[in-house]
């Protein structure tokens, strides 16, 4: 079997640097974390949801079934 190309590589020490300490497992996970990329995009869909419940539930007050109101 021939080495590859980084296989004197493998045996080598995990680098430490000097200047900067490593990181906690919580500074690390947060760095992975997921972000809310559209500011209030979540905050305007429970908006929509809130309404269209309480407009399906004005609905049902006045008779409406949820296929004659999903039809609009």
């Amino acid at each position: 079997m021939s080495k590859g190309k980084y296989e004197d590589m493998l045996d080598l020490p995990h680098p430490v640097s000097k200047k900067h300490p490593r990181m906690t497992m919580q500074e690390r996970a947060a760095q992975f974390a997921p972000f809310a990329a559209l500011t209030g995009h979540g905050a305007a869909i429970e908006r929509t949801a809130r309404a269209q419940e309480e407009s399906m539930e004005e609905a049902a007050l006045y008779g409406f079934g949820e296929e004659e109101f999903l039809d609009d």
